[in-house]
């Protein structure tokens, strides 16, 4: 199945933000909750073997949007690699949260993930991913995720992670060393400029990197999904109490 689905927040004439642009098919069901917030509704199962989903986000200068999942994404196996692909634009003095619940990788899944984001100068941006390696009792499919970030035009985070049993050197004790989980939060906030930043671990299992600009990557492994969420909001809230 192929789909697509595209949301685009403008500012009114009172400066606050509105829908300008609202469409999707099925399975990407878009629905506007409250605010400026907006909802990914799964019209059918999956992703599915073979799927190729795509999500178009765009926010325009001064506008505000906040997008979240209302429950986990199953990946399912099926003839041919399934595919989600976003690409997400925030204006000057835009703000975007991407705020979805888990991926689940379900066992025999191929699965491919890609998102490409640009980020104006004066803008914030939250984009926090979670994978999750199998449902309950069953070894987890391959998910290969690539995030690829740019701010005020010029490189910011090029990031790549490969999971499950299609890529075995994810289970070493060099990169996961048996963990079932993996996320991780970008944070993208322009009152940091200037601001001297350094690594720090939480936890053990948690790490708060430092980006240049005005820029910060919490990444976080765990056993299971609530422990991971867990250490990720940790960490967002560290970096939100420094700013």
């Amino acid at each position: 199945m192929i789909a697509r689905g595209r949301v685009v927040v403008e500012t009114d004439g009172g400066g606050r933000s509105r829908l300008a642009c609202l469409r999707s098919e099925g399975p990407l069901v878009l629905r506007p909750t409250s605010g400026s917030v907006v909802h990914l509704v799964g019209g059918a199962g999956g992703p599915l073997g073979g799927d190729v989903l795509t999500i178009e986000i765009v926010v325009g200068p001064g506008a505000e949007l906040t997008l979240r999942t209302v429950a986990a994404a199953v990946v399912l196996p099926g003839p041919a690699p399934s595919t989600v692909e976003i690409d997400a634009r925030v204006g000057e003095g835009g703000r975007l949260w991407w705020l979805p619940e888990p991926t689940v990788a379900a066992a025999g899944c191929d699965h491919r993930s890609r998102a490409r984001i640009s980020v104006a100068a004066g803008a914030r941006l939250v984009w926090r991913e979670e994978l999750v390696g199998g449902r309950h009792g069953e070894v987890g499919g391959s998910v290969s995720s690539r995030m690829s970030v740019d701010l005020d035009g010029r490189p910011l985070l090029r990031h790549q992670l490969d999971v499950g049993p299609g890529y075995p050197v994810w289970a070493s004790p060099a990169v996961a060393a048996g963990a079932r989980c993996a996320g991780s939060v970008l944070v993208v906030d322009p009152t940091w400029a200037g601001a001297v930043r350094r690594p720090a671990v939480l936890d053990g299992c948690a790490a708060v990197l430092p980006l240049e600009g005005p820029a910060a990557q919490v990444v976080a492994l765990a056993d299971d999904a609530r422990t991971l969420r867990r250490l990720l909001d940790g960490g967002h809230e560290a970096l939100a109490g420094t700013s």
